[in-house]
């Protein structure tokens, strides 16, 4: 294999395949990218963990077709302190990659082509194109939700699945809780995803996914099948096994009864909480909000540090109570609401409460409240 590419289209190209792979690897094959050089031109690029896979075209001039596996990681990290605009030569033979750049000469070990493991897709019947600018909204006002908690392992990624909603038509929904606090966007349904399964997106692939949307200005091309996913993004395709588990039925913690409302601003909100919440315990992070009619006022108690309070402007017409919240969970919702205004519904001290921009807001999300 021979090719010659540019040094920045060659550091492009690794920045998104090189994420995929693990830094400690038990397997070495998988510390490697593959490297595909086609006599029509151009290189390949790909690399995988077994569980999710990333392929993308780079433009480049190929001498010698062929292809041979190298470590991602450091390709990546020579690419990067190659001078600018430096043209890069990749000559691949008997078990070695000779990279050459200007005066800089790299020898590098290589393991067989052969060797390089692809997750083989299958079929994947149901087919459909999302904008990239709606995935990306999916992706953003909900990823914050998933939970870490390998043991709830059916939780650790976002639920897609579609529904009937009656009066609004077919809609795409998009979920994710972590037990505390739920996340949950609605968008009309694609063309394409009718009866389509519901499947869980496991959280790495959403990671990497949305760094590789940043680059994407029209649709996303998406495929899937029960257990695979795959995302045409240009001139790079993710593929990733779906979590094997049944989401749970999150229709039911969404409250239907509060009749509390609260209408507030949620910058000056968040800042609040967040100046408030500076002397919390890391361990509670609880934050008190005191409702009285049009008058917010959020305290913390601290043993440790003592006490702190803020009187917030908002709309609130209802019974005084008082309810508690921690304070991260609150303001990572917080921080995804847009617009001036934001509607929180609440019932009582231990009921989940809604939070949303209003009726029509495609995102809503649930906060479960805290003893304080």
């Amino acid at each position: 294999m021979k090719a010659t590419i540019e040094r920045a289209t060659l550091l492009k190209g690794l920045s998104h395949v090189q994420s995929v792979v693990e830094r400690r690897n038990t397997i070495p094959i998988l510390s490697n990218v593959l490297i595909e050089a086609s006599a029509g031109g151009g290189l390949k690029l790909m690399a995988t963990d077994l569980d999710l896979q990333i392929v993308e075209i780079v433009d480049a001039a190929v001498d010698q077709a062929g292809a041979t596996t190298v470590s991602a990681h450091t390709l990546f990290d020579i690419a990067r302190k190659l001078p600018e605009g430096s043209q890069v030569q990749l000559t691949a033979a008997e078990g070695k990659m000779l990279v050459t750049a200007g005066r800089a000469r790299f020898n590098l070990a290589t393991l067989p082509r052969d060797d390089f493991p692809v997750i083989a897709e299958g079929d994947l019947p149901t087919k459909f194109d999302l904008p990239a600018a709606t995935l990306r909204q999916i992706i953003d006002k909900t990823r914050f939700a998933i939970s870490t908690e390998e043991t709830r392992y059916y939780l650790n990624g976002i639920y897609f699945h579609v529904a009937d909603e009656g009066a609004d038509g077919p809609v795409l929904k998009a979920a994710a809780t972590d037990g505390h606090r739920l996340a949950r966007v609605t968008v009309p349904q694609p063309e394409g995803a009718a009866g389509m399964p519901g499947v869980i997106i496991p959280r790495k692939c959403v990671a990497e996914l949305r760094k590789l949307l940043d680059e994407v200005d029209g649709s996303v091309e998406l495929s899937l099948s029960g257990t695979k996913i795959r995302f045409g993004l240009g001139a790079a395709i993710l593929t990733s096994k779906l979590i094997d588990g049944t989401f749970p039925d999150y229709s039911r913690v969404i409250p239907t009864g509060n009749d509390k409302l609260l209408k507030i601003d949620p910058k000056s909100f968040m800042q609040g909480v967040d100046r408030v919440a500076t002397i919390a315990s890391e361990k509670t992070r609880a934050v008190k909000m005191s409702l009285d009619r049009d008058k917010i006022t959020l305290s913390v108690t601290s043993p440790e540090n003592g006490t702190a309070a803020e009187e917030v402007p908002g709309l609130y017409a209802s019974l005084g109570f008082e309810i508690g919240f921690n304070a991260r969970y609150l303001m990572d919702i917080l921080g995804q609401i847009e617009g001036d205004e934001v509607e929180v519904h609440l019932a009582d001290a231990a009921a989940p409460t809604l939070i949303r921009e209003g009726e029509k807001a495609p995102a809503l999300y649930v906060l479960m409240p805290m003893r304080v």
